[in-house]
């Protein structure tokens, strides 16, 4: 059974949801794929994962590094957990790009390449939007390249952790 409860944060009301193993799903209201895996019957309610995961938010959208990871239950193909997988490693405060992930995706499978385009449409449809930190993925050049929920969503997000160098979206590449 999945659960769902909303969170209102600065950019906007998020959608949540979890079931008893971990949070399965975390998306702004309007984004590109919302609420894509939730279950078609779920109940609405507080659980103990939800109720964390409103705590870990509330700790980030005020400028700060939530210290604690939340259980999450993610599902999907091998490929998007090979992928979301890699983007749990990247940290608060730094960026990496669609063509290092694929690398590190062709490492692992032993392959002379993995495409980057083939790991955008993974990192696009990633459930968990901020706590699996798809939002720290940038173009070759740094460009904010897309984002489920909103490119202007993404640019609040890495100003936040202080990613951001300018206004025009170009990415402080020393922090990489």
């Amino acid at each position: 059974m999945q659960f769902v409860n909303n969170y209102q944060s600065p950019l906007g009301r998020i959608l949540l949801s979890a079931d008893e193993i971990g949070l399965t799903g975390l998306w702004f209201e309007g984004q590109k794929y919302y609420a894509n895996g939730l279950a078609p019957k779920y109940e609405e309610r507080s659980t103990p994962i939800l109720e964390q995961t409103k705590e870990w938010l509330d700790m980030y959208f005020t400028g700060h590094e939530p210290q604690f990871m939340l259980p999450v239950h993610m599902t999907g193909t091998p490929f998007q957990l090979a992928v979301w997988s890699i983007l749990q490693t990247i940290h608060y405060g730094t960026t990496t790009t669609y063509g290092e992930i694929a690398k590190e995706i062709a490492r692992q499978k032993g392959l002379p390449h993995m495409s980057a385009q083939a790991v955008g449409g993974a990192v696009g449809h990633n459930k968990i939007s901020i706590i699996i930190p798809c939002h720290r993925v940038v173009g070759t050049n740094g460009s904010l390249t897309g984002y489920a929920g909103g490119v202007d969503k993404k640019v609040k997000l890495l100003t936040l952790e202080r990613v951001l160098e300018d206004a025009y979206g170009k990415v402080n590449s020393s922090r990489r």
